[in-house]
Formats: C-alpha cells, sequence, structure tokens
C-alpha cells in the first residue's frame, strides 16, 4: 500500500480542485496513483451531479464577456443565493462566458472548449460547490459591419443586457459604443417590448386592448365611448414599451430617439439600434 503524502494530496488538489479530503480519499482508494485518482474524483462528481440534478434552480447570475465584435450573454442558475454570490461560482460563469465566445455559442453544453467538454466542467462545478448548476441559457453575437455592441450587467447579477448600435458613419466608435452601452442600462431598468412601434409584437398589444376593455366595461359606459377610450389608452401603453419613445434614465427629459439624434455629430446621422436582448433572474 502507497503512504498518502501531503504533497501528493496537495498536487491532485490544484489539478481538480476537489476538496483535500476527497483527495485524500480518492488517493487512497486509488494506491497512489494520480491519473486513477483524477478519474475517481470525476465519476464521483457525476454522481454527485445525478443526486443534486433534481434539485430547484431559482437563483443564478448573468455575466457578458466582450472580446472585440464578439459578446456573448450567458445565464447560469444554481439552488441558492448564497451560492449565486460565491466567487467560485462567479469564476465558474466568466469561465462558461469566455468559452461561450470560442465555441461561438451554438450547442455550448456539446461543446469542448480550452477548459475541455462544457458538460464535465459542470459536473465538476456540482461538486465543488455542492448544489445543482444549471445552464439556462447563452447569447452570442458578433457586430455586423459599422456596428458597435454595448452591453451592461446590473451590480448584483441578476440582469444582462446587450444592444447593437448601427452606427456605419461614426467618426467617434468608442462613443458609439458607450452609447450602446447607456442603452442596455436603460433597458435593465425598464419594460421594453420592442425597438419601436412598427416591431411591436401584435399579440402584445391585443392582450393589452382586450384588458384594457375588460377593465372599461365596469364603468357602464356604452362600446362606443370604451372603444374611444381604449385607443387613447393603446397609444400611451405603446409609446411606454417601445424603446424609442421612452424617456432615457440618465436624462429624463429626452426620448432614446433624442439622445441618438443629439449624438448624430460622432455616431452619424443614420445611427439606430439594430437589435437587443435582456435577460434576468
Amino acid at each position: 500500500m502507497t503512504a498518502i503524502t501531503a504533497s501528493m494530496v496537495k498536487e491532485l488538489r490544484e489539478i481538480t480542485g476537489a476538496a483535500m479530503m476527497d483527495c485524500k480519499k480518492a488517493l487512497t482508494e486509488c494506491d497512489g496513483d494520480l491519473e486513477e485518482s483524477k478519474e475517481f474524483l470525476r465519476k464521483k462528481g457525476q454522481s454527485i451531479a445525478n443526486k443534486k440534478s433534481s434539485r430547484e434552480t431559482k437563483e443564478g447570475a448573468i455575466c457578458i464577456e466582450q472580446d472585440g465584435e464578439k459578446v456573448t450573454l450567458v445565464k447560469i442558475a444554481c439552488e441558492t443565493d448564497f451560492v449565486a454570490r460565491n466567487e467560485n461560482f462567479t469564476s465558474f460563469i466568466q469561465s462558461i462566458a469566455k468559452q461561450n465566445i470560442e465555441v461561438e455559442g451554438e450547442d455550448l453544453m456539446e461543446k469542448t472548449a480550452s477548459g475541455g467538454p462544457i458538460k464535465e466542467q459542470f459536473i465538476e462545478a456540482i461538486s465543488k460547490m455542492g448544489e445543482n448548476i444549471v445552464y439556462v441559457e447563452g447569447v452570442y453575437w458578433k457586430a455586423e459591419s459599422g456596428s458597435q455592441i454595448g452591453a451592461y450587467t446590473h451590480s448584483n447579477g441578476k440582469i444582462g443586457v446587450l444592444v447593437e448600435l448601427a452606427a456605419k458613419d461614426a467618426k467617434d466608435t468608442e462613443k458609439a459604443k458607450s452609447l450602446a452601452k447607456d442603452i442596455a442600462m436603460h433597458i435593465a431598468a425598464t419594460q421594453v417590448e420592442s425597438i419601436s412601434e412598427n416591431d411591436l409584437d401584435p399579440s402584445v398589444i391585443q392582450k393589452e386592448k382586450d384588458f384594457l376593455i375588460d377593465q372599461a366595461k365596469d364603468s357602464g359606459k356604452p362600446m362606443n365611448i370604451i372603444e374611444k377610450m381604449v385607443e387613447g389608452r393603446l397609444k400611451k401603453f405603446k409609446k411606454e414599451i417601445c424603446l424609442m419613445d421612452q424617456p432615457f434614465v440618465k436624462e429624463p427629459d429626452k426620448t432614446i430617439a433624442q439622445i441618438i439624434k443629439d449624438a448624430a455629430g460622432d455616431i452619424g446621422e443614420s445611427a439606430s439600434v439594430r437589435r437587443f436582448y435582456k435577460s434576468s433572474f
């Protein structure tokens, strides 16, 4: 029987990140063989992951990583806010986000990136942190020619937003990117259903219209009056949920459309929001 030394345990822990006691047990079970011990811990991690897979995951965090014209938003869930705020979890989600850029965001859980097979990285994370950890979504964007991507993550890691600003005539690309980031921050703080009224999903309007009609019926007014009341309220509703019509959170006396127009000298006369994406817990 090989004597298990502290240096052997330390080496295995540095390689796998597993707890000291788990490393010592693995080395003992495998008679000091390092490779066998690594496999022992990997199988143990899979077993732990299987046991925890049915646990509910309501907490978690969102991470955004940007590399030049490429950007990714990754949302990963866990069981408790304690783990969501843990440094190990933060490092893990940052690592996954960076690897999502490597594989360009498609079928991430089936891919192998710089950190190894993504599925195995999740198994290891579950084993280390003792909670069920689930990949919820990953969004990968590559800026189109003449566009700048701005990103914003709220300080608690619960909200993340991406905005792509089309600014092909921009004299100052950094200002264009900064404006895109400001708009992303605005979206994080507000309810935005579409960029403009033209992009609005008709089902959203119909749902609100039905609600307003039902509400107005309680007034006892005739249907022709109710329809006029609802028409006015719907116009207000559209302005409230369309990005271009909303008052900018940093300058409430101006709409998003106005701040883009004001920046035309630096980002071009034809600048516009091409797309946005918001994710939250």
